[in-house]
């Protein structure tokens, strides 16, 4: 059956509401790194799922100006949880990379992210977390399709689950 315009309507604007929540959230957040903005934690994680990365790669998978993540990425370098060296490739080009403290405080981020939406879903049952992550995979799924049907380049997708990192790991040993 059919999704009623309704319906439709209704999802959107739950998700706009959620979005609008998750933006809130952050800006209230404890910060768990001295001097590090909650809104450079973006940064990170992208880091940690490209490795290796070029300043403008992080701004256009984080759909952000290279002048912001340029100051967000030397806040962290400052701070010892990315490092920059020379592109290999084009020696005028800067790469970041994650360091073993950048591992460690990413590591204290997602638990603490972990922590927060465990108490956040302490109603919900396993199985309806799992429903609701398929669902909400599904919907990337068709927002990613519909894009690529419209012409668009999807953003890379860098932010990974603990059980797809797990898995990912898994499968190099």
């Amino acid at each position: 059956m059919t999704v009623s315009k309704d319906e439709a309507n209704d999802v959107f604007l739950g998700l706009l509401r959620v979005q609008k929540l998750l933006v809130a959230a952050r800006n209230t957040a404890p910060r768990l790194e001295d001097g590090i903005d909650v809104t450079a934690y973006p940064v990170l994680f992208v880091v940690a799922g490209a490795g290796t990365v070029r300043i403008s790669e992080i701004a256009t998978t984080l759909h952000n100006d290279v002048s912001t993540v340029s100051r967000q990425v030397s806040a962290l370098v400052a701070v010892e949880l990315l490092e920059k060296s020379a592109d290999p490739n084009d020696g005028r080009a800067s790469v970041v990379s994650m360091t073993e403290r950048g591992r460690e405080a990413l590591d204290r981020i997602q638990a603490s992210r972990a922590k927060w939406f465990q108490g956040l879903l302490s109603d919900w049952e396993s199985p309806e977390t799992a429903a609701f992550v398929a669902r909400l995979r599904e919907l990337g799924d068709v927002l990613d399709a519909n894009l690529r049907a419209r012409g668009a380049a999807p953003p890379p997708m860098p932010f990974h689950t603990t059980r797809q990192l797990q898995h990912q790991n898994q499968k190099e040993d």
